[in-house]
């Protein structure tokens, strides 16, 4: 019998309406501007000096463990290598970031390609987050945010490649990096429910019982064990920290703040581009496949105001939302008023450029600084006057009395004044410092005999007159730079007398965390 012919006349089926797109073609821009992103940023990384946030992780990095109350080992470790091949070397230190920053660019334009962006819309995704505050501002420092970063990028890219093709085995590199992400912090674990959230309301829910998406999870799971089990094992404080941060008590915190960041984060520019792409996730049908994603955001955003979590913890996710407005946006420059649209787009990212480099980057002089730069980027105001607030502290140690000095130490109020007084002050004949705020509790308290005490970081003596008979304000912050930030102008105490010993309020009274 002989076999059919074929109808090569006969025209092929036609797409379903909600057939997910071809990715686009690709194209080498978004890698050309993520290289230039990371050597923007390694050009500027000397500027200004450390962050309190990285002084911190050298002194964590000192005591290497599986985990910290706010944080895992990953980022630790991270400066540990860096100040060993390059003692007090910043370009060395924050290399990490500006190569995680620069992967973030790419990374935004393969998603933006995954919904089917052509080489205009992934160029624009990849613009949009070259010039965002979460890469620039992040990736400008050795950061737990820019490790983050990436590992979101990464699982959701991984992710959407899965719910496109169909393929579930993507969930193996979406567990991988979520595990990684969890040796750094514990908000992997967030977009992980996330992502199972969205797929369990917009489907396909064949993936929640899919033996390789039950294995990726898996994965992740096994990769978090050393940070959980040291967890564990010292009584959950990250729940402290949580706490302490849904209170109030932290700088990007409050559920205002978090709605109000959501429109900044990336940029105001941006903004219609990312709602534009929700609503596509939503409601698009040839996105159907990719509701889940959309259904991601909203239930992490809506954790994130639950919980009183920082504004910036959804991030990663509002640039996958920018990557899937980006081919919307490029359609709309190429329609009707072509050019007048371009005219427009163009303009508005000059604008974004140009403020992205002044308040993102560290582009103006320290000591002339503006102070609406610290206002928008209050990071920026952290990085400065280090050494000088050394100084002023040791122009009150050289005030105490030959006799006093031996038995003295300094108490800071948080952990950034205590790195930096041991990045600074044995040049200048300091004693140790110690501090109470998150980790630094446990690295070691004052000796017992230790009755003459400098306390810098506490605005008021209240506080330190429950610990001390005597409590003297000795002196001012003095960072020789007009800029408001947290040390500048703060009173330095001197307090001597001790009715009870360190070891009996270190623990109960001293510790605390943020």
């Amino acid at each position: 019998m002989a076999e059919p012919v074929a109808d090569l006349d006969r025209p092929a089926p036609a797409a379903s309406p909600t057939d997910p797109p071809a990715p686009g073609p690709p194209t080498a821009a978004p890698w050309l501007l993520g290289a230039a992103v990371t050597t923007v940023l390694l050009l500027l990384a000397g500027r200004y000096g450390y962050h309190r946030d990285e002084l911190y992780f050298l002194l964590c990095g000192r005591h290497l463990d599986w985990g910290y109350v706010d944080q895992g080992p990953l980022v630790p470790a991270l400066a540990r290598l860096a100040d060993t091949v390059a003692p007090g070397n910043l370009v060395v230190l924050r290399t990490p970031s500006a190569l995680l920053g620069g992967g973030a660019v790419v990374l935004v334009a393969a998603i933006a390609r995954e919904f089917g962006a052509g080489r205009g819309g992934q160029m624009l995704a990849a613009f949009l987050a070259a010039t965002s505050g979460i890469v620039l501002a992040a990736g400008h420092l050795l950061s737990t945010t820019t490790v983050d970063l990436a590992v979101w990028l990464v699982a959701t890219w991984c992710a959407a490649r899965m719910l496109r093709t169909g393929d579930s085995r993507w969930a193996l590199g979406a567990g991988l990096a979520l595990g990684v992400g969890l040796l750094n912090k514990p908000l992997p674990a967030l977009l992980g429910v996330g992502l199972l959230a969205g797929v369990a309301v917009a489907g396909p829910r064949r993936l929640l019982r899919d033996r390789w998406v039950l294995a990726g999870a898996g994965v992740a799971a096994l990769l978090a064990v050393p940070y959980l089990a040291w967890q564990a094992a010292h009584g959950f404080p990250q729940l402290s920290v949580a706490s302490s941060i849904a209170g109030g008590d932290s700088s990007y915190s409050g559920r205002l703040d978090a709605v109000l960041l959501q429109l900044m984060i990336i940029s105001p520019y941006a903004a219609p581009i990312w709602i534009a792409g929700l609503v596509a996730l939503l409601r698009r049908p040839a996105w159907a496949a990719y509701r889940a994603l959309g259904w991601a955001w909203l239930v992490v955003f809506a954790l994130v105001l639950i919980l009183g979590g920082k504004g910036y913890y959804d991030a990663p996710l509002l640039l996958v939302l920018t990557a899937a407005g980006a081919p919307a946006a490029a359609a709309w420059a190429g329609r009707g008023a072509a050019r007048l649209r371009r005219v427009l787009l163009a303009a508005g990212a000059a604008v974004t450029l140009a403020g992205s480099a002044v308040l993102l980057l560290p582009t103006l002089p320290a000591d002339r600084l503006p102070g609406f730069v610290v206002e928008v980027n209050y990071d920026a105001g952290e990085t400065i006057g280090w050494p000088a607030f050394a100084d002023s502290v040791a122009a009150v140690h050289r005030g105490l009395p030959p006799a006093e000095r031996a038995r003295t130490v300094v108490l800071t109020g948080n952990y950034g004044e205590a790195g930096a007084l041991a990045r600074y002050g044995p040049a200048r004949g300091l004693p140790r410092a110690y501090s109470g705020h998150n980790s630094m509790a446990g690295f070691g308290r004052p000796a017992d005999d230790a009755d003459v005490v400098i306390a810098v970081g506490w605005a008021r003596p209240d506080r330190l007159r429950s610990w001390f008979t005597e409590v003297t304000e000795a002196g001012r912050m003095d960072q020789r730079v007009d800029v408001d930030n947290d040390e500048n102008g703060m009173p330095i105490f001197v307090c001597r007398g001790m009715p009870r010993p360190w070891s009996q309020i270190w623990d109960s009274e001293i510790r605390h965390a943020s």
